[in-house]
C-alpha cells in the first residue's frame, strides 16, 4: 500500500504533498477524494489526470471517492478564473452528474466485495438541507476572514486589474469545499483529498476545518496542472476541447489528438495518461528515439488512451479510418467504413450540395471545380491547377478530361476532391 506516493513520483504526477502522508498511506486502507465539476454532462481529457490519480490510488490497495460537485457546481470555483462564471441549474446539474457517474466507472472499480470499492458521491445530498444560518454558525466561525483573504485564488481575483473583484458567493466557495473534507472524513473516513495543483487552497481549509473542529488529521496531495511545450492549452483543440464522450468528440478526432503530440509532449504523457510500468515506458521511449520516424511513442500513447477511454474495438475503427487517408485504393477502403466515420474523418472540411442526378452523365471536372462547387476561384484556376498535376478526386490524380460521375461516389454520395496536399473540399449529391 506504500508505493503509492513512488509510483506517482517517477510518472511526474505530484505538485505538492503534505509531510507524513507516505507513511499515513503505508499503515492502513485509507480513503482520499478528489471533486469533480459537474458544468458538463462529460468529462474532457484534462479531468484525465484526476482520474488516473484516483486509480492508482485504488491499484495502491486504497479506496478512491469521487465527489461529483452537485452543491459546489452551483457556486462557481474561482481557482485560476478571472471571471465569475454563470451558475447552473438543479435540473442540469443532475443530468451531468449522471453523465459524469457513467464515465468515471470505466476506470475504478465500484464492486462492492472488493474491500477497496470505488464510491461515487455527490455534496448536493448534504448540502441541500444544511440551512445558511446553521453553515455560518457550524462552519463560518472556525475560519477567520484574514485566512480565508491570504488564498491565492482570492487575492488574485481582488487584487486583479479589471477590477471586477469577487463575489461573496466565490469567497465561500472554499468554505463550503472545505466542509466536504469535514464530512468525508467524518462520515467515510477520508483523511486525504487530492487535486490540481490549483486547488492547494481550497485543500488547506479543509485540512484546517478538520484540525479546528474535530481535532482530527488531513493530508493534502496536488498534481501539476498539464501544459504543453508549445505554449498552447493542453486538452485544447481548433475545435475546442478534447471531450471523453464520444458524441462531443469522435474517437477518430481523439484518436488523433494523441497521435499529433510533440515528441517531447508525449514522452510526459505516456507517464502520465496511460498504465504502463516503467520498464516498459523506459523501453518504448528508447526505441522511438532510435527511429523517430516511426512515431512509436505516440502510437502507442494514442492506443493506450483510445483504448482505456473507449474501447479496443473503438481503437481499431480509429486506426483504420487514420490509414485510410494514405490507403493506396483509397475509394474501396473509404467506402468500408461508416459514414458517421467518413463524416468524422472529414470533419471541418468545407462541402458543397450538387443534385445527384447531375452526375448521371458526368460533369466535366473543370466545371465541377469552380462553376459547380465554387472550390475554386475560377475556370482559369481550374484549368491551371490540371495542367500542374495537383487535382486529385478520392485521391487520384485527374486530367481536364476527366468527368467526375457516381462510379466516383464514396457511400452512394461523396466525392472527395484535393488541389495539392493541403487544400481538401468534399462535394456530396443531394436528391
Amino acid at each position: 500500500m506504500g508505493n503509492f506516493i513512488d509510483e506517482l513520483k517517477w510518472r511526474g504526477l505530484i505538485h505538492d504533498s503534505t509531510p507524513g502522508i507516505q507513511e499515513h498511506l503505508s499503515q492502513n486502507i485509507r480513503s482520499a477524494y478528489i471533486g469533480f465539476d459537474p458544468t458538463s454532462d462529460s468529462l474532457h481529457i484534462g479531468s484525465l489526470v484526476p482520474i488516473m490519480l484516483l486509480a492508482h490510488f485504488q491499484k495502491s490497495g486504497h479506496q478512491p471517492i469521487a465527489l461529483v460537485g452537485g452543491a459546489t457546481g452551483m457556486i462557481g470555483d474561482p481557482s485560476g478564473k478571472s471571471a465569475e462564471r454563470n451558475l447552473l441549474d438543479e435540473t442540469t446539474l443532475k443530468n451531468n452528474q449522471e453523465g459524469i457517474k457513467e464515465q468515471l466507472s470505466q476506470f475504478l472499480s465500484f464492486d462492492k466485495k472488493l474491500s477497496n470499492h470505488a464510491l461515487i458521491l455527490n455534496n448536493y445530498d448534504w448540502m441541500k438541507d444544511f440551512s445558511f444560518l446553521d453553515f455560518i454558525r457550524d462552519v463560518g466561525k472556525h475560519i477567520t476572514v484574514n485566512y480565508m483573504m491570504s488564498k491565492d485564488s482570492v487575492k488574485n481575483r481582488i487584487n486583479s486589474e479589471s477590477g471586477t473583484g469577487m463575489s461573496f458567493t466565490e469567497f465561500t466557495y472554499q468554505l463550503v469545499q472545505g466542509f466536504d473534507f469535514l464530512f468525508l472524513s467524518r462520515n467515510n473516513n477520508c483523511s486525504i483529498q487530492m487535486g490540481g495543483s490549483d486547488q492547494w487552497g481550497n485543500i488547506t481549509t479543509g485540512m484546517e476545518l478538520i484540525r479546528r473542529i474535530d481535532s482530527q488529521k488531513g493530508y493534502a496531495l496536488t498534481c501539476p496542472l498539464i501544459t504543453k511545450s508549445d505554449g498552447s492549452k493542453f486538452g485544447k483543440s481548433e475545435g475546442g476541447n478534447i471531450w471523453l464522450d464520444s458524441n462531443k468528440t469522435s474517437v477518430y478526432k481523439f484518436y488523433q489528438y494523441w497521435l499529433n503530440t510533440s515528441d517531447e509532449d508525449a514522452k510526459n504523457y505516456i507517464k502520465i495518461f496511460t498504465f504502463l510500468d516503467q520498464n516498459s515506458i523506459e523501453k518504448i521511449i528508447s526505441d522511438h528515439e532510435i527511429e523517430p520516424h516511426l512515431r512509436l511513442l505516440q502510437k502507442t500513447l494514442a492506443s493506450e488512451v483510445t483504448t482505456m477511454v473507449h474501447s479496443k474495438n473503438e481503437l481499431e475503427n480509429a486506426i483504420k479510418a487514420s490509414t485510410v487517408l494514405f490507403s493506396k485504393n483509397f475509394l474501396s477502403d473509404i467506402n468500408k467504413v461508416d459514414e458517421s466515420l467518413f463524416l468524422d474523418i472529414f470533419e471541418g472540411v468545407e462541402m458543397c450540395e450538387i443534385d445527384i442526378n447531375e452526375f448521371n452523365s458526368g460533369i466535366e471536372i473543370i466545371k465541377l471545380l469552380h462553376e459547380k462547387s465554387g472550390f475554386l476561384a475560377s475556370s482559369s484556376e481550374a484549368r491551371r491547377s490540371l495542367s500542374e498535376n495537383s487535382i486529385a478526386v478520392n485521391k487520384v490524380k485527374v486530367d481536364q478530361n476527366y468527368l467526375v460521375s457516381e462510379k466516383d461516389f464514396i457511400k452512394n454520395k461523396y466525392v472527395v476532391i484535393n488541389r495539392g496536399k493541403k487544400k481538401t473540399f468534399i462535394i456530396k449529391g443531394i436528391g
